[in-house]
């Protein structure tokens, strides 16, 4: 397994990135957590070999004082040469501190300008349109229109890439007429596995699968008795086996496990350099 992909065709970034929703807070509506944290663990991230990181301007502390895109501009820019931001739109939070979904395409754009201006970017490398809830993808809800919108905001130079978040086949299949597609994020990790035949479609089509909650979202348990015995023949966690199997997936998966807190951050870019054998793959088939 190769341990970068070219996203896009033409940014090469290490496949264990780097996910920010974590940084300012444990939960979308939790208490924020200290910022000077944040950004040191960004600039350790970076420091680590992490290029490529993923946040969005919805990822906030419940009370909205801190935010990951804050965190990620006063921690790194001027921005690394080689740093790939991306970010997503579609949910935006409301006055009580939730989020709601953004159906309207022309409403977009205001997302996207609040990601240029709170990131400190002149054009984003990579933007997801996000549709539906936490609950999966919504099969009946098409998403033309609105990725429509982003692809005229690529035209004019705002957005590198375009991708995809919590969608299905016939999503990416419908949004591939309309521009190319450069990622799929979708809710995957090895104790939920039914996204395998898209994550399939983008290594056939050379589209980077980049799974949220890699290591379960603090809702499932990825704990169990293959797991915990690879990880005690590796000398390694479970998280770190569990991250190392997402790669050894499929080449064009990419990992962005996120956290606020310094000793996991390096647990999770340690898993990079874990080379699952055909028995431990077998194991946890």
């Amino acid at each position: 397994m190769s341990d970068d992909f070219r996203l896009g065709g033409d940014l090469v970034i290490n496949r264990i990135g780097f996910g920010a929703m974590r940084l300012p807070t444990n939960s979308f509506r939790g208490p924020a957590r200290d910022p000077d944290t944040g950004r040191a663990v960004l600039r350790r991230a970076v420091e680590l070999g992490v290029n490529h990181i993923d946040t969005a301007a919805f990822y906030t502390s419940g009370d909205g004082t801190v935010r990951a895109n804050d965190l990620i501009r006063e921690a790194l820019h001027p921005y690394p040469a080689d740093l790939v931001i991306a970010t997503k739109v579609g949910p935006a939070r409301t006055p009580d501190g939730g989020l709601a979904e953004t159906t309207d395409p022309a409403d977009l754009r205001s997302l996207v300008e609040e990601n240029l201006e709170t990131l400190g970017l002149d054009r984003l490398h990579l933007v997801y349109l996000r549709i539906g809830g936490i609950e999966g993808p919504p099969h009946d809800e098409s998403a033309a229109e609105r990725f429509e919108a982003l692809a005229a905001l690529r035209k004019e130079g705002l957005i590198r890439h375009l991708g995809l978040s919590n969608v299905n086949a016939d999503h990416l299949a419908q949004a591939r007429e309309i521009a190319p597609v450069a990622a799929v994020q979708n809710h995957f990790h090895a104790a939920k596995r039914d996204d395998a035949r898209l994550m399939a479609i983008c290594e056939e089509a050379g589209i980077a699968y980049v799974p949220f909650f890699p290591l379960g979202g603090g809702v499932s348990d990825l704990t169990g008795d293959r797991m915990a015995k690879v990880a005690a023949r590796h000398g390694a966690t479970v998280p770190q086996i569990a991250l190392a199997w997402l790669l050894a997936s499929s080449p064009v998966t990419l990992a962005i496990p996120g956290t606020g807190s310094l000793a996991h951050l390096e647990e999770n870019i340690a898993a990079g350099s874990i080379a699952l054998t055909r028995e431990d793959l077998s194991e946890l088939a």
